[in-house]
């Protein structure tokens, strides 16, 4: 990792830093405009277009090169690195990439009002992500190449897919393709100065199917009901020992199925949830879970009446979300738990489920940090931030960029 060849603290004492702290802080005000724009535009997952657009445009105003919006649907600019922005060629160098995703929880047909009131900010996805992409491009302008300049070049990402069903879309095929030697990674997700996200929480989402011929409640009584048989595996689901340590969940989320009140149902789903910091438990929770959904379709079939056709299940992976951990005495780690502590915070290590995930299960040191301010109601019409001292988490957040890329 290409990090400054002096102490940390003497690199945040230094006159380029100090200088983009200052400058920094006068954006204040046009990173909360940016925020409230970038909430305003509907986000979600897998229609994130239209705000990638208005992303990939101010990337452009800012001077970043090489924009370009991948397959994915990923934004991406560079602010090249070494001596700085012009007449270098920095094609070969292993970048440091900041992520923000673009997607939100939220229908396109949800109305995105915005309202503030003081330093409080009101609406869907004011601080999941629009914060995290409003200080993305506030960094992108005081990383600037000139004056602050870093030795390697710095990747701003915009990712799609992170949400829900997003399935890490975005952050899989750019570490997957233009990103896969990165130096290091860090998630600018939502609100918050003090947690630093070091450990992956990894997730294997399944939808369950159940098929069988159906027919009348009375007359074609004895025929398998695929209703029962999910029944059955949500309870035997329920009732699996997970362990606590390293700690695993194992949840059934939602469940379907049947057609009217006097029918033996043709078919019945039930989705299911598992999640681990460990990807043996992930594996080893994965055969359970088919094993379970065998047995409990065997256990139906069983008292099914002679000469009626047995049930079929499958069991379909919706969503895969790797895990892993970059380690507390990695440097990046350190740094960030140092820059925390200089804006007068306690750093919180933390396990979540964030882009940050991709590029730490492939080696890559990694992290997912807020974006500076409070905020709560995550994923609800009625979010809210609150950008009471949010410069502190702006500078931690900048701090930490320059720190894993080095000055030049």
């Amino acid at each position: 990792m290409q990090t400054t060849d002096r102490p940390f603290a003497e690199l945040w004492q230094s006159e380029a830093l100090d200088g983009a702290r200052r400058a920094l802080a006068a954006l204040d005000e046009e990173i909360l405009r940016d925020q409230m724009a970038i909430t305003r535009i509907p986000s979600p997952s897998g229609e994130e277009g239209e705000r990638a657009s208005w992303m990939a445009e101010r990337f452009r105003e800012l001077g970043l090169v090489d924009v370009r919006i991948d397959e994915a649907g990923n934004v991406i600019g560079r602010r090249p690195g070494g001596a700085g922005a012009s007449g270098y060629d920095d094609s070969g160098a292993r970048p440091v990439v900041i992520c923000a995703h673009l997607d939100t929880v939220f229908p396109r047909e949800t109305k995105l009002d915005v309202h503030r009131s003081g330093p409080r900010l009101r609406g869907p996805g004011i601080g999941d992500n629009g914060r995290g992409l409003a200080v993305m491009l506030a960094l992108a302008r005081v990383i600037d190449g000139r004056s602050l300049h870093t030795r390697a070049p710095v990747d701003f990402v915009c990712t799609t897919g992170e949400e829900g069903a997003g399935n890490l879309r975005g952050a899989k095929a750019l570490f997957a393709g233009a990103a896969r030697d990165a130096l290091a990674a860090i998630a600018l997700d939502g609100a918050g100065d003090e947690r630093i996200v070091h450990r992956a929480l990894g997730s294997f989402r399944y939808r369950i199917e159940l098929h069988g011929r159906g027919g009348h409640s009375w007359t074609s009584y004895g025929v398998p009901n695929p209703v029962h048989a999910a029944a059955i595996a949500a309870a035997r689901i329920a009732r699996l020992p997970i362990p606590t340590d390293p700690r695993t969940t194992l949840s059934v989320v939602r469940m379907g199925g049947g057609l009217s009140l006097n029918s033996i149902p043709e078919s019945a789903w039930l989705e299911v949830d598992l999640r681990s910091v460990s990807p043996t438990m992930l594996e080893q929770h994965d055969r359970t879970l088919r094993e379970v959904v065998r047995a409990a379709t065997l256990d139906e079939n069983s008292r099914r009446a002679r000469g009626t056709p047995p049930l079929a299940s499958e069991v379909l992976p919706i969503g895969d979300r790797p895990s892993g951990e970059t380690p507390v005495d990695h440097p990046l780690v350190e740094m960030a738990m140092e820059a925390t502590r200089l804006i007068g915070r306690a750093p919180e290590l933390a396990t979540a489920s964030t882009d940050s995930n991709v590029p730490i299960s492939r080696g890559i040191p990694a992290i997912a940090i807020g974006a500076g301010g409070r905020g709560g109601d995550a994923h609800t019409e009625g979010e809210w931030f609150d950008n009471t001292d949010a410069q502190a988490g702006v500078a931690r957040a900048l701090g930490i960029i320059v720190g894993a890329a080095g000055l030049a």
